[in-house]
């Protein structure tokens, strides 16, 4: 098998989904949170070293995710709570500590919380995965009074153990395996694990940190998308997407683009906004989790 943990398939068919009651293309706004550690180095970079040596503190690419903290996060808020509509944070643990305003303003908005490690940094790379995992859940937990049930993998790389660790903590659905716009049932030696939709190519980490391409590139191929959408819904319903970093599309330069999404999405009648708690509810209600043999 290609992929070992979901079976491969045409993307329609598999079982035949009926729409949400609002809308056959269910849109998920996901804005990753992350904590930066100041005394060690940055998962990425905008400014490279002048001497193409990496130095700690890092204070200009330390700043750039800062100010996205600071600026652009309260900005992605009022837009998405002005508009009435619901949203995720995919959220590093330690912003709780790091940055209590963005995690109490995103509490407040009501948005779902899911679990994203306890600072920006791989699991592959980290040491004692499981107890990390278990730590950030609790520390979110504590928090919010309520326990994630999705996961979003920092770098969304994850180790050839976390869907076991990540099923063991009570995590019901993940976001890292983006193999199609449907969900999937994944296989994990611990029971089934829910495969939900998320996006590398309407990703603004994706189009402005790797790809570097100009401000209004995220609206134009989000067009392109619901175009195409709009024709496939029709058979099988969509998932929808959209990762988000206060960084990237939290600038001035880019912001006004951002808008411009919400508005288009909001005008187009086949689209739904969902959490991710919501996304999961609407598929396993029609397909529930595989019984082992």
């Amino acid at each position: 098998m290609a992929n070992p943990r979901i079976p491969y398939r045409f993307s329609n068919e598999g079982p035949q989904l009926s729409p949400h009651p609002e809308g056959a293309i269910l849109v998920h706004l996901v804005v990753n949170v992350e904590h930066w550690q100041f005394d060690a180095g940055m998962p990425r970079t905008i400014l490279t070293p002048p001497h193409g040596k990496e130095t700690v503190p890092d204070v200009p690419n330390f700043s750039w995710v800062d100010y996205g903290m600071r600026a652009g996060l309260p900005r992605l808020i009022n837009a998405i709570q002005s508009r009435g509509l619901p949203a995720s944070t995919s959220f590093n643990a330690g912003v709780i500590q790091a940055y209590p305003r963005a995690a109490q303003a995103m509490h407040e908005a009501g948005w779902e919380f899911i679990g994203h490690g306890v600072h920006q940094k791989a699991l592959n790379h980290a040491e004692g995965e499981e107890a990390l995992i278990a730590a950030s859940l609790d520390m979110i937990e504590a928090f919010t009074g309520k326990r994630p049930k999705g996961w979003l993998s920092p770098g969304l790389r994850e180790s050839h153990d976390t869907p076991e660790f990540l099923k063991k903590q009570g995590i019901e659905y993940v976001f890292d395996w983006v193999v199609d716009d449907v969900p999937h049932w994944m296989h994990t030696k611990e029971g089934p694990l829910l495969a939900l939709p998320y996006n590398l190519e309407i990703n603004d980490s994706i189009i402005y940190a790797v790809e570097k391409h100009q401000s209004n590139e995220m609206f134009q191929r989000l067009s392109n998308t619901l175009s195409l959408f709009k024709r496939e819904c029709v058979v099988q319903p969509r998932v929808l997407s959209l990762g988000l970093h206060p960084h990237l599309i939290g600038v001035p330069h880019r912001f006004e683009s951002f808008e411009k999404m919400l508005d288009l999405l909001l005008a187009t009648p086949e689209v739904c906004f969902v959490k991710g708690e919501q996304l999961a509810r609407w598929f396993t209600e029609q397909v529930p989790p595989p019984v082992a043999p």
